[in-house]
């Protein structure tokens, strides 16, 4: 269990480095860094697991509530995160009833 929270946190810390440029790239507003944004979405990892089934918790929905579209954006349209299947991560709004935009309109 250790073992895969080093590996999650080295890639926390890999795309950390290229937040600012994820963020200007897409032209969005979003408070956070790319880092703090993925270590917000940390309860929603279940999730959005490749092949879950797994709806989204409570606690999940209200960190996608408390993060915003813009920021969630950032997140699904930059670089590859490990273990997080993009399709499943963009129906979270709607799951969650976040009434958010597609992040395909914020381009």
């Amino acid at each position: 269990m250790k073992s895969s929270q080093s590996i999650t946190l080295a890639i926390f810390m890999l795309m950390l480095v290229t937040a600012s440029v994820v963020q200007k790239g897409e032209g969005l507003t979003c408070g956070s860094t790319f880092f703090s944004a993925m270590v917000q979405l940390i309860p929603c990892r279940a999730a959005v697991a490749p092949f879950s089934s797994i709806p989204p918790s409570e606690a999940c929905c209200n960190a996608i509530k408390a993060l915003g579209q813009p920021c969630l954006c950032v997140l699904v349209n930059g670089p590859p995160i490990s273990g997080v299947d993009r399709t499943m991560a963009l129906q979270l709004p709607e799951k969650c009833t976040a009434n958010f935009e597609p992040c395909d309109t914020m381009k």
